[in-house]
This record gives structure tokens, C-alpha cells and sequence, in this order.
């Protein structure tokens, strides 16, 4: 049989071929057919247009502006460039008028709740769900003294819970008015799951709280004021992160302020775990829900922090945790009131607390450094020590425009930090001065000129200029920056040279003073945007953002420090991104490699935006932009999806003011999605 089989195999592979030469003569007489019908029906439509009353208009119109500003004539020039300035101008003021509009109105945070908060039937809902894990979670709370009309609204809140495995934890400092003790007893008498101690003397917030946790018998616990309140649906929300991560030990959420009205208003929307952000201030504040065995290996709260013993706590906390996790969802009330002093330190005590705490954790953490006050109440400037003064290797491409280059090279003259070498890339300057003005820098030996003869690739250039470096750190820089703080390459380097951080960057301003970048957000716009563009310089920004070290998705090149491994690690920029979104496709490929991203308010530079290639004006330039969006969009399609970490899933894409993200205004293509826990 197989000698049957291998005698008539020839025959089989004719007919084979002989069909496959008939269906491939059939299809192409089918594409032919095709493209005759396109063609047709092409002609009929461009007739059908030409012959309509809007084309005759138009063309009309475009015969008039030809007569009266032939192309390439002087005349058109000059006025496209005109429009175009109007255009450029009329763009800013709009970015100028949504900048700093980060305070919520109440129409609109109200939209939002309505939009985003489970209704009374959700709520409902959720009480009938079983969930396949319910650990009972402690809620701790220290009392003194509060408004007995707040206290029951704390309680309240407590009770209205969709979750019904909790306990509260009250200890009262002897508080001088009786009938606080009188509504303890109440609700206590009303529900065996509110367990009392009733102390002989007020012990503080800190001293309080532990008499508190001295009651507790769950797994997890929480931390209440005695005059706060807890979403109804808030516990549901944590054993809900439990159930899908089991391994979970720090939970946090955000929260929002209730005014004397009992008006929520100021929500505050947390990025996800940020350690260069807990540094700065304590941006986590409530709720926390700390795992028991966690809790009692750090030692519980301590006393001595009065006004900041949630900041220390959190710091060591969060340096144990193995699984940290934000809740990206309002689920804590913090109110705010006359009487609100009553709940601990003074003002400047608590920000006294709050240094003590990060200088405590600095030392625990064997990181050498300073803590100082920062700009805003309640924000520290963490100065971390440089053991080490490496060679900074600062790239700089360049074309032309001595005067733009000649500014940029005497800030960095004027810097304190000496130990650089500084890469002019000249790519292909054409103006007699511009080499005139080369050698009078033959005499500086920290300078080299470096030939460069491609100028339509700026990832390709410095992928070659990284080679010709010596330095162990590398520094991108726009030839159109001026530095404005001397100390300015030492407040970058002392985070750069943590092994944990991959790249770090600077704040920039544009020469009218208003903020140019604090950081890049991933999605804006589609893929990415700059944060608090056109905000005031001297403004916080959203929740103390510009004026904090904190982490980010990613830093603009324009000014950009990285360890010279690092870059190699991560491959270098992608080539095929010659113009556009290669500094956060980089920033992204490094956070993939285990670094963190640190973006410092402390080196501060002006940038003249767009003075050496200009605005996407042309059609070529918006094509060249489209194009390499979309290669970045593909590349990173699942972070875009899943949203930027340190980024509120509830803040607006459509801008880059930390705007409410309303559904009436949500242009994105991707839903709202967290990331898992971090550790």
C-alpha cells in the first residue's frame, strides 16, 4: 500500500497545483471586479460633491484666497504665521483659565457622587452578599471631648455599615462632659459589637488609641476619629480587596471633608503607594486598615507624635508590609470644625510630630539625610546625603540658536555641583556664528562637541550620544532650559543614585513663571500628558503635588537624570519614537525593570518650550505625531487601560488641572481599573 501511495503522489501534487493556479485566477478576476466597482462608485460621489451648492461655495472661496494671497507669496506667509500665533495664543489662555480649577464645586463633586457611589439599592445589595471570606475588622477610636452630635454621627456611621463583621473600639480620655459618656454607654448597651473603656484621664490621641487597641479581637484593623464618619459601604469595600488578595496587610483609601453644614466638599483622590510621597507629607492619612500581626510587629501606635501618630505609624507600617493596597474609592469622611483642635496638638506641634516621624524613618531605613520644613503646612523637604560625587555626563543636542545654547550652558555654569562633563551633539547648525560661537568653548575643557547628522530622530540621537559618555549618571537636557537653583544637579543626584529609583526629574517652568511640567501622567489626552501645565508657580497644586518629591509614571526629557546602567538596563530609547513620547516610553520600560520614578520640586529650571523644533503646525509634523502616538499606544496598551498609579482613576484625562472626571465628560476608551496590590 505505501508503494501505491508514493506511485501516485506526483499525480496528486499536479492537481493540487493545477487547482490552486484556478482559485488564484479567479480571485484576482474578483479584486479586479472590486476595484472597478471602487472606482466607479468613487467617480459618482466626486461628481455628486462637485455639483453640490456647499463645493461650489468652497471652492469659490479657495479661488478668492488664492487671488488675493497666492501661494508661496510673502503676503500668505506672513499671515498663516499670523493665524497661527492667534491659534498658539488662544490655546494657552484656555490652558491658563482651567489651570488651578482644582477646588470641586459642589455641583460637581455632587455629580460625581452620584455618578460613582452605591445608590440605596446597591447598598442593599451588598448587605445580602456573602462573600467567601468576612474577617472581622477592628475599628479603633480614641475619644475626647467631641460634639456629642458629631460623636452619634461617628456611631452611626458605624452601625449603617453593609459589612457586618466589625467591632468598635471606643476609649474615652475622661472626657469633661458627661453626657459623652452617657452616649458611649448608649450605643454600647444598644450593640455588643461597641466595646468600651472608659479611662481615668485623657492620655492624648496617641495614649487613647492604645488603650482602644487593648479591646480589639479582629484580624484587621481600623483607625476612626470620634467625630468622623465611614462611608456606608466602607468595611464591604476592604473585605471586598481581602477576598480577592488574601495577602494583604496595608490597606488605604481616599477620603474626602465634611464642613460644619455636613456638606462633603474637598475629595481627596490618593495616588496609589507612592514611599518618596509618604516621605513628603502624609498623603494617606485615612482610612488605614492595617493587618493585626502587622500592627503588633511594629510596635502599635506610639505616643510622643501627637498631631502626626498616624504619619509615624503609616511610615512604619508601610516599611513591613509585604502587600499594599489602595481603594481608590471616598470612603472616609473627615470633618472639619471649630472643635476639630480638640482632637490633638496644635498646628505647629503636629507638623514638629510629623518631621520627628520621617527623620525616625529615615534612620530606621539606613538612609542618610535632613529632614526640613517644606513649602505648604504639613510637607517636608527630605534631603537625602550624597556619599559619592560621580561624573554627571549632561547630553545636550543643539542646532543653531547660540544665543538660546550660550544661556543654557552659563546656568549650568553656576551650578554648585562641579564634577560633569558636558556633550554638545551638533546636529547639522548651518550658521556661521553658530561655529564661531563653538570655539570659544574649545577653551572649556568640561565641554566636548559631538557630530550628529541625523536631526529628524531624537531617541536615535541619544542613543549615540550615551555611548560617548564617561560619567557613571546621565542627564538629558533641552538646550532651551536655564537652571534656576544653583544646587539644582544635587537636589536630582541625591535621588538618582538610589539603587531604587531609576530616573528623576525637574520642575519646569515657563519664562512667564507659570509651570511648564511637574511630572507626566499617563492618558491624558489619549497617551500622556504633563501635570499642572499652566498653573501659577507659586501655586501647591492639587493636594501639595508641586511642591513635594513624590513618585510618577514618568518625567519629561527635557530635563532628565538617570544612572547611566539603568539607561542600558532598560535598552535606551526606542528608535522607532524618533520625536514624541520616547521620554515616557523610556520612563515606562524602567518602571518595568523594579525602579521608581521621582519627580523634585527642589531643581527648578525655566523652559523655553518649543524654540528648537516648534509646534505640530504642519502635516507632516501632525502626521509624524500621530504615528508614533499610535506605536505608543500599542506598546503600552494595558497600562493605558489599566490607568497611571500615581494618578486618580476620578480625576480628568481630557485636561492636566486634576479636574473631577465626570461620565458627561469621560472621552476615554478605557474603563476605570486598578492595579493589584504593591509591595
Amino acid at each position: 500500500m505505501p508503494t501505491v501511495e508514493k506511485a501516485i503522489q506526483p499525480v496528486v501534487e499536479i492537481c493540487q497545483s493545477e487547482e490552486s493556479w484556478i482559485i488564484a485566477d479567479q480571485i484576482s478576476s474578483l479584486e479586479a471586479t472590486v476595484r472597478k466597482r471602487d472606482e466607479t462608485i468613487q467617480s459618482l460621489n466626486d461628481n455628486k460633491i462637485h455639483a453640490s451648492r456647499s463645493w461650489r461655495v468652497l471652492d469659490a472661496c479657495s479661488r478668492l484666497l488664492n487671488w488675493i494671497l497666492p501661494r508661496g507669496s510673502q503676503r500668505r506667509n506672513v499671515i498663516r504665521q499670523f493665524v497661527r500665533g492667534v491659534w498658539n495664543r488662544w490655546r494657552w489662555l484656555i490652558g491658563k483659565y482651567q489651570a488651578g480649577t482644582t477646588s470641586f464645586s459642589a455641583k460637581a463633586y455632587a455629580q460625581w457622587i452620584a455618578e460613582n457611589e452605591p445608590s440605596i439599592e446597591d447598598l442593599g445589595q451588598q448587605r445580602k452578599l456573602r462573600l467567601a471570606r468576612s474577617p472581622r475588622i477592628s475599628l479603633v477610636v480614641p475619644v475626647y471631648n467631641p460634639p456629642v452630635v458629631y460623636l452619634r454621627a461617628m456611631l452611626d456611621s458605624v452601625l449603617a455599615q453593609t459589612c457586618e463583621n466589625w467591632e468598635i473600639c471606643l476609649a474615652d480620655g475622661a472626657s469633661p462632659a458627661a453626657e459623652v459618656a452617657q452616649v458611649l454607654e448608649e450605643y454600647a448597651r444598644r450593640d455588643a459589637r461597641i466595646r468600651l473603656a472608659l479611662l481615668p484621664e485623657n492620655r492624648g490621641i496617641a495614649g487613647n488609641s492604645i488603650a482602644a487597641l487593648e479591646l480589639v479581637s479582629g484580624d484587621y484593623i481600623a483607625f476612626l476619629d470620634h467625630d468622623d464618619t465611614l462611608a456606608p459601604f466602607a468595611l464591604f469595600e476592604v473585605v471586598r480587596a481581602l477576598n480577592d488578595e488574601p495577602e494583604l496587610d496595608f490597606i488605604y483609601s481616599d477620603e474626602d471633608h465634611l464642613n460644619e453644614n455636613g456638606n462633603r466638599e474637598h475629595p481627596h483622590f490618593k495616588p496609589d503607594w507612592s514611599p518618596d510621597t509618604l516621605r513628603s507629607h502624609n498623603y494617606i492619612c485615612h482610612l488605614v486598615v492595617i493587618r493585626r500581626d502587622l500592627l503588633e510587629r511594629v510596635g502599635g501606635l506610639r505616643e510622643g507624635f501627637d498631631g502626626s501618630q498616624d504619619h509615624d505609624l503609616v511610615l512604619r507600617a508601610t516599611e513591613r508590609a509585604s502587600h499594599i493596597y489602595h481603594i481608590p474609592k471616598i470612603l472616609y469622611h473627615w470633618r472639619q470644625h471649630r472643635a476639630s483642635m480638640s482632637k490633638g496638638a496644635g498646628k505647629n506641634e503636629a507638623h514638629q510630630a510629623g518631621k520627628k516621624a520621617v527623620r525616625e524613618h529615615l534612620a530606621r531605613q539606613a538612609i542618610a539625610g535632613s529632614v526640613i520644613d517644606g513649602v505648604s503646612p504639613h510637607t517636608y523637604d527630605v534631603r537625602r546625603s550624597l556619599l559619592r560625587r560621580p561624573m554627571v555626563s549632561i547630553i545636550i543636542p543643539t542646532q543653531d540658536q547660540v544665543g538660546i545654547l550660550d544661556r543654557c550652558l552659563e546656568s549650568i555654569a553656576r551650578s554648585t555641583y562641579t564634577n560633569y562633563e558636558i556633550l554638545l551633539v551638533e546636529n547639522q547648525s548651518r550658521c556661521p556664528k553658530t561655529f564661531a560661537y563653538y570655539r570659544t568653548l574649545e577653551r572649556r575643557p568640561e565641554i566636548r562637541l559631538i557630530p550628529w547628522n541625523d536631526h529628524s530622530n531624537y531617541s536615535k540621537l541619544n542613543n549615540f550620544a550615551v555611548t560617548q559618555t564617561r560619567g557613571e549618571v546621565l542627564l538629558l537636557l533641552n538646550n532651551n532650559t536655564q537652571a534656576r537653583n544653583p544646587d539644582w544637579l544635587e537636589r536630582m543626584l541625591e535621588h538618582a543614585m538610589q539603587p531604587e529609583v531609576g530616573a528623576v526629574g525637574a520642575k519646569l517652568f515657563y519664562p512667564d513663571g507659570d509651570i511648564q511640567h511637574g511630572g507626566i501622567i499617563l492618558g491624558i489626552g489619549g497617551v500622556a500628558g504633563h501635570a499642572h501645565r499652566y498653573f501659577s508657580g507659586s501655586s501647591a497644586g492639587y493636594l501639595h503635588r508641586l511642591v513635594v518629591t513624590q513618585n510618577m509614571s514618568a518625567i519629561t526629557g527635557a530635563c532628565l537624570m538617570l544612572r547611566k546602567e539603568v539607561f542600558e538596563e532598560a535598552g535606551g530609547f526606542d528608535e522607532r519614537l524618533a520625536i514624541v513620547f520616547n521620554d515616557v516610553d523610556l520612563c515606562m520600560r524602567i518602571r518595568r525593570k523594579g525602579y521608581w520614578i521621582v519627580w523634585t520640586p527642589f531643581a527648578m529650571l525655566t523652559h523655553y518650550e518649543s524654540r528648537m523644533r516648534g509646534m505640530n503646525d504642519t502635516l507632516e509634523k501632525q502626521c509624524r505625531f500621530n504615528e508614533e502616538s499610535q506605536i505608543f499606544a500599542d506598546t503600552w496598551h494595558d497600562a493605558l487601560r489599566e490607568g497611571d498609579p500615581f494618578y486618580s482613576p476620578h480625576l480628568t484625562l481630557s485636561s492636566e488641572n486634576f479636574a473631577l472626571r465626570l461620565q458627561s465628560q469621560n472621552k476615554s476608551a478605557f474603563p476605570l481599573k486598578r492595579p493589584p496590590a504593591q509591595q
